[in-house]
């Protein structure tokens, strides 16, 4: 199964691609602020309806960006921790068309091993006041 992922937004879409029938299947996420809690169980869950689980990805693919600081950065961080745990390719793309480049590279078996995100400016982060 291939994970792939896009929490650019205060909508995160992901989609759950069949390597054996090329099915996929497509969900969103109103996660707002409770991606960082809940993100591994919407995964899980989302997986686990598809008769899969964390132990039958074989690849993931994530959007990079621009978009959220802090969703890019969560989802980032635990996709390439579970790329790291599991052994599995991951691959980034900012394209329109990413979910199909991310395909494309895991199907060539690219890998980035780590995925940063693109952000599309500088983070507004506040400053210490010290």
């Amino acid at each position: 199964m291939i994970i792939l992922w896009n929490s650019a937004g205060m909508t995160v879409e992901l989609s759950l691609v069949d390597e054996q029938t090329g099915e996929r299947h497509d969900y969103t996420w109103a996660a707002e602020r409770n991606l960082a809690r809940d993100m591994l169980a919407y995964l899980r869950d989302r997986l686990n309806e598809q008769g899969a689980s964390f132990n039958s990805v074989s690849g993931i693919g994530v959007f990079r960006g621009p978009g959220s600081f802090t969703g890019l950065r969560i989802g980032m961080t635990v996709l390439n921790t579970l790329a790291s745990d599991r052994g599995v390719p991951i691959v980034g793309a900012v394209s329109e068309a990413w979910a199909s480049d991310c395909l494309a590279r895991l199907a060539c078996g690219e890998t980035d091993e780590i995925v940063l995100p693109e952000y599309g400016r500088a983070a507004r982060i506040t400053k210490p006041r010290k």
